[in-house]
């Protein structure tokens, strides 16, 4: 395998899932429109990528009509291999130190509001690219004054000074999706701690005037108790916002999915999580980290003016 080659993984196709029906209430509309060729201009034109592709996103047609996109930085290659993930695993890219400038040249070309910044996971860096970030979130300010900046982050395990990088760097939302319940770890995110992960929201929020998030996916094997327990330690370590989704299984050599949850069941999950005091919700069907990132923020910043 030489240097800079990858395992490929399936886009999402109906045939590559489990045997389990797809439900009517999941479905997504086919990307098209004058708006999404826009988008996917400026994007290819900066040579950037986003998880929308790369995660084979469900919610792409959508997002990309209208100019809302994911970017990833630090590569399409990663250094994890979560069975759950349709991110192509194997050896990294060469830094592009210039990404952080042509992000923000994207932002302003789109005249985002809002923009959301997630990333491969870099093992292989000192930093786990926590640098990178900060470069991205300087050179975006630089361009747009008014903007607001969220970043999906990696677990930055055993990086020194990471966390420090991020928390100066001053984004204004920082997310990191615990993704599944402990149970599942060893399992579907494997190379990540669970523990770990939890004090990595809770420093981050204890570090500096940022609002916290995190996410699940459902449909992998878990109980109905064990996502609440999971919702109960986020709050312990004072996470603000919680997205909640439907795991929908990329291929057939993917971790297997083994149940679709009703709306009704996101809509109990909701209303739990409103409970425990969560200061904002997204939990249904096709909601991913940063579906509707910008309009929830706003709603979060309102409710907290």
């Amino acid at each position: 395998m030489s240097k800079h080659s990858y395992i490929s993984k399936t886009h999402l196709s109906n045939k590559s899932e489990s045997n389990i029906k797809r439900p009517s209430w999941i479905k997504v509309k086919a990307p098209q429109s004058t708006t999404f060729s826009k988008t996917n201009t400026i994007i290819k034109t900066l040579d950037l990528n986003t998880v929308c592709e790369e995660a084979a996103c469900p919610n792409i047609g959508e997002c990309w009509n209208k100019r809302h996109a994911t970017f990833m930085i630090l590569g399409r290659v990663c250094t994890r291999k979560c069975t759950f993930c349709n991110i192509a695993t194997g050896f990294p890219n060469k830094l592009d130190k210039n990404e952080p400038l042509k992000i923000a040249k994207a932002v302003d070309a789109l005249n985002l509001r809002h923009v959301v910044i997630t990333s491969v996971d870099r093992d292989d860096l000192k930093d786990g690219g926590a640098t990178q970030f900060a470069e991205c979130i300087k050179y975006i300010r630089s361009l747009k004054k008014n903007i607001t900046i969220e970043i999906l982050t990696p677990d930055f395990q055993r990086k020194e000074k990471a966390i420090d990088i991020i928390i100066k760097a001053k984004p204004d939302v920082f997310n990191h999706n615990l993704e599944t319940i402990p149970r599942l770890y060893k399992e579907i995110r494997k190379g990540a701690d669970y523990k770990h992960s939890l004090n990595l929201l809770k420093i981050i929020k204890d570090g500096g005037d940022i609002w916290t998030k995190s996410g699940l996916m459902v449909g992998l094997g878990e109980t109905i108790d064990e996502i609440f327990q999971v919702m109960i330690d986020m709050r312990k370590n004072n996470v603000d916002f919680l997205t909640v989704g439907q795991y929908l299984q990329p291929s057939k050599g993917h971790q297997k999915l083994l149940k679709y949850y009703s709306p009704e069941e996101f809509k109990n999950i909701e209303k739990k999580a409103k409970i425990l005091g969560f200061k904002m919700v997204s939990s249904s069907p096709l909601t991913r980290s940063s579906y509707h990132a910008d309009e929830y923020f706003e709603k979060l910043k309102a409710s907290h003016a």
